[in-house]
C-alpha cells in the first residue's frame, strides 16, 4: 500500500515538471487558495470548474497554446486538510509567505522541480500561525538551503529524531530513496495525507491565478 505521501517521489508522480502542493490545516479549500493568491499582487483567480487532473491538463494547455503563464490550482479537502495542487507556470513562482498561516492555521508546502537540470531537490516548509516552522531541502545535503532541518528549536529537534530512527541523513543513500523516506517522515511527523486517487481522478474545483 502507498503512503500517503511518498507517491510524490515517483517519476511525474502529478505531471511533467514535478509538484507543488499546499497543504493546510484550519483553513477551508477556497480560502486557502485566496491565501496563496495573495502572494501574487493584483491576480485575477478565474474559477474553471470542477475538473480531473487530465482535464485542467488539457484547459490549460488550450488556454495557453505554445506558452507558459500563469498558475492553475486544484483544491478540495481529506480529512482535516485542505489542499491546493499547482500546475502550470509554477516553477520559481509560486511560494507560499507565513503570514498566509495567520489566525492559528498550520500550512505546509512541498515542491520539487523535477526537470530542473541543476539538479534541484525537493523542498518542504512548515507554517503555523504566521511564523514559519520548518524548513528542510529532502536531500538533507546541503546543497540547497540548510544541511538538516532548520527552524523553531522544538520543531528541529523532535523532526531531526525521526529522521534519524530511519537513518537520514545518509548521504550514500540515493536521491529517489532519500525524497521517498523524507516524505515518510514528515507525512507521519505532521499527520499529512494527500490520497493519489482523489488528486489525479476526481473532479475538484478549478481556479486560475492569472499574474
Amino acid at each position: 500500500m502507498t503512503d500517503p505521501l511518498t507517491w510524490l517521489a515517483e517519476p511525474q508522480s502529478i505531471a511533467f515538471g514535478g509538484y507543488s502542493v499546499v497543504l493546510a490545516r484550519g483553513l477551508a479549500p477556497e480560502e486557502l487558495v485566496a491565501r496563496i493568491a495573495e502572494g501574487f499582487p493584483g491576480c485575477t483567480a478565474r474559477p474553471l470548474g470542477e475538473l480531473t487532473a487530465e482535464d485542467l491538463v488539457e484547459e490549460y494547455e488550450l488556454e495557453f497554446p505554445g506558452d507558459v503563464e500563469d498558475i492553475a490550482l486544484h483544491h478540495g479537502r481529506t480529512g482535516d486538510l485542505a489542499f491546493a495542487v499547482a500546475y502550470g507556470y509554477w516553477q520559481g513562482e509560486l511560494s507560499v509567505p507565513p503570514s498566509a498561516s495567520r489566525g492559528g492555521a498550520e500550512i505546509y508546502h512541498l515542491e520539487f522541480e523535477e526537470e530542473n537540470g541543476k539538479p534541484v531537490p525537493p523542498f518542504f516548509h512548515g507554517y503555523r500561525d504566521g511564523r514559519s516552522t520548518c524548513f528542510l531541502n529532502l536531500h538533507l545535503d546541503g546543497s540547497w538551503g540548510p544541511d538538516g532541518v532548520d527552524g523553531e528549536p522544538a520543531t528541529v529537534a523532535a523532526l531531526t529524531a525521526e529522521l534519524a530512527a530511519v537513518g537520514l541523513p545518509d548521504h550514500d543513500r540515493a536521491s529517489e530513496d532519500l525524497h521517498r523516506s523524507c516524505l515518510e517522515v514528515l507525512g507521519r511527523h505532521f499527520g499529512l495525507t494527500l490520497p493519489r486517487t482523489l488528486v489525479l481522478e476526481a473532479a475538484l474545483p478549478a481556479v486560475l491565478l492569472e499574474v
